[in-house]
């Protein structure tokens, strides 16, 4: 298994380059749909794993959810306190691995949205559906954001290059068959530096993740695709529904 460079891919050169796609517009409308489909509630319980710089919590926390934040990386969780400072709203936020949660039974519901699912080898990411089953509540609900991999294998692209202010961000990307993972090559050219790295993320069919869900111990698990539209083959994204 090749290298996964952690603390170079989610840097600031991350949110330097994700910022034009992630649009206070396109938040706006993810926190509807999750509020959707989770039946959200003021009050309720809610765990943004793998928060990333809370975009999505802070929204959450704003219509009265209690909100607690994870993640990883120390540089996304500063801008996600510094914007629920400035939002005057209080959301919890808590570096750590989603491997290992510090709670139990504690939450009614848990997010883990846009491609934050699928960084470990496969006993790692089993690990984290185990963990987000544990720390649920008995009735709570796991809500999970992920590429569609029928999407990806039909229109596989294997370079692309994001262009903001002359930087750039250049992928070069191949599909294991083996294993279902993309392994990408990142090469950031910005401000004159140039900086590589690597990562990879682990991929799944509805029926797999599916699968994987049951095993652990929820009982009932749904899928959906862009926007909570029925999936097809053709869904650029997949949402999945676990209820415990």
């Amino acid at each position: 298994m090749s290298e996964f460079d952690f603390t170079a891919v989610f840097s600031e050169d991350y949110l330097y380059f994700y910022e034009p796609h992630l649009t206070p517009e396109r938040s706006e409308r993810e926190v509807n749909l999750i509020w959707r489909l989770l039946s959200l509630q003021p009050e309720m319980m809610v765990l943004d794993l793998a928060c990333g710089h809370g975009r999505i919590a802070n929204l959450l926390a704003q219509r009265g959810c209690s909100v607690t934040g994870l993640d990883a990386t120390a540089l996304f969780l500063e801008k996600a306190r510094q914007d629920a400072q400035a939002a005057k709203v209080k959301v919890e936020y808590v570096q750590g691995d989603m491997r290992s949660l510090p709670w139990t039974e504690h939450f009614d519901c848990i997010i883990n949205w846009f491609t934050a699912f699928g960084y470990f080898d496969d006993e790692g990411n089993s690990r984290v559906l185990t963990e987000a089953y544990r720390v649920l509540k008995p009735g709570g609900k796991l809500l999970i954001e992920l590429p569609n991999l029928y999407r990806i294998l039909k229109e596989f692209c294997a370079n692309s290059v994001t262009d903001r202010n002359n930087n750039y961000l250049i992928d070069r990307t191949r599909f294991d068959l083996f294993t279902n993972r993309t392994y990408t090559e990142r090469t950031v050219i910005r401000d004159g530096q140039v900086r590589r790295m690597n990562y990879f993320v682990r991929h799944f069919t509805f029926t797999e993740l599916r699968d994987w869900l049951l095993q652990i111990g929820f009982q009932e698990v749904q899928g959906y695709g862009n926007d909570g539209e029925p999936l097809t083959l053709d869904s650029r994204r997949m949402i999945v529904l676990a209820m415990k």
